[in-house]
């Protein structure tokens, strides 16, 4: 599918609803990025981009990408060190997979809420919002 045609099947403001409504109950961080174009193997690509989008640099390192590349059928989510050392690699799959029914689906919007929705669940348990907490994100798809 074209990243274009993706795009305005998504419903953006759900989305990015979604996200400052996760982010009101951590400290953590959420983005949505869309990549244009052919890419090679995801996951890969989504860490190269985690660190160009300068995700790992938020103050407890505990950021999470969602990234998905439409025309080439192919997502991946990625965490940061904290997230990683809490979560373990079973609870990026059963988000990753919950991510793929939606797809088959073609329900885009769904799949990437839900994602952000679980995201957020996971970490409000393990990085509760504190009371001097900023949003170092935008909460914007973004594409590239």
């Amino acid at each position: 599918m074209r990243s274009k045609d993706f795009l305005s099947r998504l419903d953006h403001k759900a989305i990015s609803d979604a996200i400052a409504a996760a982010e009101t109950t951590t400290s953590g961080e959420i983005r949505i990025f869309i990549q244009r174009g052919e890419i090679g193997e995801p996951l890969m690509t989504a860490e190269k981009k985690f660190q160009e989008l300068g995700m790992h640099k938020t103050a407890a390192r505990n950021a999470i990408l969602i990234f998905v590349a439409p025309r080439a059928q192919k997502f991946a989510v990625v965490g940061d060190e904290a997230v990683h050392q809490k979560c373990g690699a079973e609870y990026w799959q059963r988000l990753v997979e919950t991510m793929r029914e939606h797809f088959k689906r073609e329900e885009f919007s769904d799949a990437l809420v839900e994602a952000i929705q679980g995201a957020g669940n996971l970490l409000a348990q393990h990085f509760p919002r504190q009371s001097d907490d900023r949003n170092e994100l935008s909460d914007e798809a973004i594409e590239g």
